[in-house]
């Protein structure tokens, strides 16, 4: 079940991106619609390809941020997979506010659909393992917490959302700190309750470091699948509580040998930074 933002976070994103788009006035409206800007309209928004559907909730925002009374109605659940040329929202309310709201709900919409869509693809190919998929912060800046959340409708858990939620030793750390058990003692010493530490690692000889310093998470990067299983059997032999994740150029084609390795986690920032968007059209009905 995916968790929504809260709406304070929301609301303040979607007002930028609100002022962005109006700028000085909607210059078309304020022509063409005269004395009619205000009349009611019926509007349709259509899916014009196949694909899991994620942030009608925001959109639904964005329309009320512009006019309290306007109705939004879903005509599909978040993470329902449609169609092309399926509807999946009608809308009543004045011509202005359907129009100026127009393209920052539906650009919203497409962005968070394109994630689910090849999200729930990932998904789909080890649905059948205990392995979870988990996304990356990999994300564009200022758009992570909705990202993250349309990772999550897709089928994936969220990793870390900053760099405070936990602590991951990264390769550059442990260059840095002059090895993964200088770095591990030197955090433990200054951390506070209760973070959890990973290590990332790239050999076995690593991995045998990281489990001697008994870490919470051990990441398996960029290895092939014959030495990951290799560091799953180490781990779970000697630290069977340490949870595994596996890391790096993981692909639809990849995912499923990679989690029949045995590993808890398979961490991906594909869904987010390869995904198209889902082409979506509003039409007004009158």
């Amino acid at each position: 079940m995916a968790v929504l933002p809260h709406r304070l976070i929301v609301d303040r994103l979607l007002e930028q991106w609100l002022l962005e788009d109006l700028g000085r006035g909607d210059r078309a409206s304020q022509v063409l619609l005269g004395t009619e800007a205000r009349r009611s309209h019926a509007a349709r928004w259509t899916v014009k390809a196949a694909g899991t559907i994620a942030g009608l909730s925001f959109a639904r925002r964005v329309f009320e941020l512009l006019d309290p009374s306007i109705q939004f109605q879903p005509l599909v659940i978040e993470g329902q997979h449609c169609r092309a040329s399926e509807p999946i929202a009608q809308l009543t309310g004045s011509a202005d506010t359907l129009l100026i709201g127009e393209r920052v709900a539906l650009n919203l919409v497409m962005r968070l659909s394109g994630i689910a869509t090849v999200t729930r693809q990932y998904a789909d190919r080890i649905a059948d393992l205990p392995t979870h998929l988990v996304d990356t912060r990999k994300t564009t800046p200022g758009l992570r917490i909705l990202e993250k959340y349309a990772s999550q409708v897709g089928g994936a858990l969220n990793h870390r959302m900053g760099l405070d939620d936990a602590v991951m030793i990264k390769d550059n750390h442990i260059i840095a700190a002059g090895g993964i058990a200088k770095a591990v003692t030197r955090l433990r010493a200054e951390l506070p309750y209760p973070l959890s530490i990973e290590v990332e690692t790239e050999t076995l000889e690593q991995v045998r470091e990281a489990l001697e310093c008994d870490v919470d998470i051990i990441m398996l990067d960029n290895m092939p699948c014959d030495r990951m299983k290799e560091a799953v059997t180490v781990i779970r032999t000697q630290n069977p509580r340490i949870k595994i994740e596996a890391s790096g150029n993981v692909t639809l084609e990849t995912i499923r040998a990679v989690a029949e390795t045995g590993v808890d986690y398979i961490s991906t920032s594909a869904p987010i930074t390869r995904s198209s968007w889902l082409d979506i059209s509003m039409k007004l009905l009158d």
